[in-house]
């Protein structure tokens, strides 16, 4: 299952892991998104379904994961991506708005380990990432709620890596660096939707300076790093948070 699978980080993750034969669930409150990315993993030979879930609603996670679970007998892996943003000062922070966010990066995230870790224990185990980022380094004005959240996620992983543990499922947390999504394009989009190319050169070019390497991260270097993850090389990792960052954060 892969949660956020209609566009963006979700969406790489979905591709690469039906690439390497997995049968990928893509739940997505956007569901015309989440059936493009099914098609998209079919068209590369691969096998998908699609889920027009909120992640937010705990009750809808749960059946859907239970119907995912008895389609394919199983839920071996669960990558939650799905996130929103908003940018504004923590002081005039709406509770609307404060509601929102967590119910997605914070809520959502517990919400989807705790409809799979069920199946996971009947099988014997299984692998978790969820997805941070790297504004958990950072303190960054207008940036503070999207960074508590992912507070919030990453140590939500960690303490279920304890947790699970005995059980054999494992908790990691991939915290990117920059990435261009559809999500961080609100940097440079104009009020008229068109992105503006010099905008965007700007901002790209002071988060790639930034980077020891003096490059951005790809949506597909972030896919690698959830793959690596979820996969039997990474049987003795749990409760770890994998900074995909470029080198812009390295916290000891």
């Amino acid at each position: 299952m892969v949660t956020g699978a209609a566009s963006g980080l979700g969406r790489a993750v979905a591709l690469r892991l039906a690439v390497a034969g997995a049968v990928v669930a893509c739940v997505d409150r956007d569901g015309a998104g989440a059936e493009k990315t099914a098609s998209a993993v079919a068209e590369q030979g691969g096998s998908a379904t699609a889920h027009t879930v909120d992640v937010g609603d705990r009750a809808a996670m749960v059946a859907t994961a239970d119907e995912v679970a008895v389609r394919h007998g199983r839920i071996d892996i669960l990558v939650s991506s799905a996130g929103i943003i908003l940018d504004v000062r923590l002081l005039d922070v709406e509770e609307s708005e404060l509601e929102a966010v967590l119910a997605v990066n914070t809520k959502g995230v517990l919400f989807g380990c705790q409809a799979v870790a069920p199946h996971m224990e009947s099988v014997g185990g299984g692998a978790i990432v969820t997805m941070s980022s790297t504004a958990i380094d950072f303190a960054v004005a207008g940036n503070g709620l999207y960074a508590m959240s992912k507070v919030a996620a990453a140590q939500l992983s960690r303490t279920l890596a304890t947790e699970l543990g005995p059980s054999g499922i494992r908790v990691n947390t991939v915290a990117p660096g920059f990435v261009e999504t559809p999500m961080t394009e609100r940097n440079f989009r104009g009020a008229d939707g068109v992105i503006d190319e010099a905008r965007r050169n700007q901002v790209l070019g002071a988060h790639r300076s930034g980077t020891p390497l003096g490059q951005l991260c790809e949506p597909e270097d972030i896919a690698d790093a959830v793959l690596y993850l979820v996969s039997d090389q990474a049987r003795r990792v749990t409760g770890q948070v994998l900074r995909v960052n470029g080198g812009i954060s390295m916290p000891l």
